[in-house]
């Protein structure tokens, strides 16, 4: 067993009750989706909307779909989530009897927006003075107050859904002179992680040693589908389950893993070749190596070959261990378990 002050530090496990994912290292998953569902239908279901015009209640969440997840990496926390909402509504105008039933839908409720960008869509399914009276009430009144309660949705997800999925370290403070309690969730998917030593402290004008890395690999899907997972970007968010940005164009920029692997389009040859400038983060400014895929039809599979050129060789043994026990292994998962199409 590694001990304290010896070996790479982010394997320690000394004084860890559980030896789980040690100092956070690791990308940990907690599936959120069943959690969300009955949070949001405790936040919208029986909500009350009034004003001088009159009053609605939700009476019902009629169609819920999505997902949602936390992520745990380094200690910091990522989350994804997005859900299409489709609420039922009944109400009355002020001094009447007569009862007046809608929707509203909200499509957009997801990590990419905040609460006060949803898209709050209200309709009526009668017409007249009272109805119009009442979708303009919810559509006003009505969308600022599903709004904040969604709004104390998102702040729960990131704020009481997480806790404890960052595990204290060895040196963690202690509460009230007690040591902090580990409890291992058995809902966290602990999958590979690339890791890079710290290049930055190299001194300015010092020669770095460079290696290659050349490899092929075969997937059971059509080139097209090949292509599509490694230059659209909400592909790539799926198969990494990281944030990624991808202008898939000449010259276009990427940033994978929450800006962790950078780069720029150098050619690209749909469904055929991509060749980029690619870099970690940890990198000495400015250094890229020079990434070329390749994609080959094999009737019923796609060959692909790499060639990674300019790696320095500090970093060699982390971005070869990056490439085949995570890169490769999650688009093999991916197609595993069905194609993307798009």
């Amino acid at each position: 067993m590694a001990k304290w002050g010896e070996g790479d530090p982010r394997w320690i496990v000394e004084e860890r009750p559980d030896a789980t994912n040690v100092n956070n290292w690791h990308w940990t998953e907690k599936n959120a989706s069943q959690w969300s569902k009955d949070k949001i239908e405790e936040l919208l279901h029986g909500l009350e909307i009034s004003d001088n015009i009159g009053s609605c209640i939700i009476t019902e969440i009629e169609k819920m779909e999505g997902e949602a997840s936390a992520n745990n990496r380094k200690a910091k926390l990522i989350f994804f989530f997005e859900w299409n909402l489709h609420l039922k509504w009944t109400g009355k105008v002020s001094g009447t009897t007569k009862g007046i039933e809608g929707t509203v839908i909200i499509p957009n409720l997801s990590d990419e927006n905040n609460a006060d960008e949803l898209d709050i869509n209200v309709t009526t399914s009668s017409t007249g003075p009272d109805a119009d009276a009442l979708k303009q009430m919810m559509r006003t009144v009505g969308a600022k107050l599903i709004k904040e309660q969604l709004a104390k949705y998102i702040k729960s997800l990131k704020e009481d859904f997480t806790q404890g999925m960052i595990l204290p370290k060895k040196d963690a403070e202690v509460n009230n002179g007690e040591p902090i309690k580990i409890v291992k969730d058995p809902g966290v998917k602990v999958p590979s992680s690339v890791s890079t030593p710290d290049m930055k402290q190299l001194q300015i004008g010092v020669k770095v040693e460079m290696k290659s890395y050349t490899c092929k690999q075969n997937f059971k899907c059509p080139p097209v589908e090949l292509y599509n997972v490694l230059t659209q970007p909400e592909l790539m968010r799926a198969f990494t389950c990281a944030p990624a940005q991808v202008n898939s164009s000449v010259g276009g920029r990427f940033s994978l893993f929450d800006g962790n692997i950078t780069g720029e389009f150098v050619e690209l040859v749909p469904n055929k070749k991509i060749v980029q400038k690619w870099r970690f983060k940890t990198w000495p400014e400015g250094h890229h190596s020079m990434v070329t895929t390749e994609l080959h039809d094999e009737g019923d599979s796609t060959e692909l070959s790499l060639n990674q050129t300019g790696i320095p060789s500090i970093e060699y043994d982390k971005t070869l261990e990056g490439w085949q026990r995570y890169y490769w292994e999650a688009i093999k998962r991916t197609f595993g378990f069905g194609a993307f199409l798009l």
